[in-house]
């Protein structure tokens, strides 16, 4: 990665930092800025237009943090675990994978971690 991008990326994940913790309205302003920087630096070598790129880059509230989610498919005597969404459906068990960490082994550890799953068996 070339360091302008690591760097805008950086900043652009500093400020967003910011705007999640901070309640002072000269603080918000400045983190305000630091993220439209990062924008108009990723803009400006990218020739990709400003609004696009706040709108892909700086549009995330919170603590910044690798969105990844990872399933696992749990077979056993012929059947499939399947775990209960909150929205009414079902689907395989599943689990959201920290930056750094081995992508097989996340969804296993959070199966055998979890005593409380509501599951379904089925053939």
């Amino acid at each position: 990665m070339e360091k302008w991008l690591s760097w805008a990326i950086e900043i652009q994940s500093l400020a967003q930092a910011g705007l999640a913790y901070t309640q002072n309205v000269y603080d918000i302003e400045r983190y305000e800025r630091l993220r439209e920087l990062a924008a108009e630096m990723i803009s400006e070598k990218t020739d990709i237009p400003l609004e696009k790129v706040k709108d892909l880059f700086c549009n995330e509230t919170g603590y910044q943090t690798p969105k990844l989610d990872t399933r696992a498919a749990v077979f056993k005597d012929g059947k499939i675990l399947l775990v209960h969404e909150n929205n009414g459906t079902w689907t395989c068990p599943a689990a959201g994978a920290m930056f750094g960490s081995r992508l097989n082994r996340t969804p296993k550890k959070k199966c055998g971690r979890k005593r409380d799953l509501k599951s379904a068996p089925r053939a």
